[in-house]
């Protein structure tokens, strides 16, 4: 590994990470990791691990991190819906021109369903944006 190792290390969990202190000043000069905290990325929350207290810049470190990881998830959301916009545009191409029979009647439904489950959602949502964005819209209940 190389000389310059980072102070903190995140190792990702399901919503957020374990976060260490990475220590290699020791007798043995051995890299040690000694946990010191645990974030969760859906509420924001930071725990202390045991009976530890986060010096201010333990916490400057974690926010920082949180932040960054927040942003990166939201980005990839949208990659992965850009990426499901291909398959579907690569799914039209395959039940066109590929699809057996047999294949087609073991997707058909539940390709439609989801089709207009979603269908269902965006028009909604879409018409949702309409009405709030229309000129006038403020206070039009009233």
């Amino acid at each position: 590994m190389s000389g310059d190792l980072p102070e903190y290390y995140f190792r990702i969990r399901e919503n957020g990470a374990a976060v260490f202190r990475v220590d290699t000043e020791n007798r043995q000069r051995r890299i040690e990791m000694d946990q010191i905290a645990v974030v969760n990325v859906r509420n924001g929350e930071i725990r202390p691990q045991g009976d530890r207290s986060l010096s201010p810049r333990d916490m400057a470190t974690i926010r920082d991190w949180l932040e960054r990881r927040v942003a990166l998830l939201a980005q990839r959301d949208i990659d992965d819906i850009h990426r499901a916009v291909d398959h579907l545009n690569l799914t039209t191409q395959w039940a066109q021109s590929k699809a057996t029979d047999a294949q087609l009647e073991d997707v058909t439904d539940a390709l439609l369903m989801a089709m207009h489950d979603l269908r269902s959602v965006l028009v909604r949502r879409k018409a949702e944006r309409l009405m709030r964005d229309r000129p006038g819209a403020e206070g039009a209940d009233d």
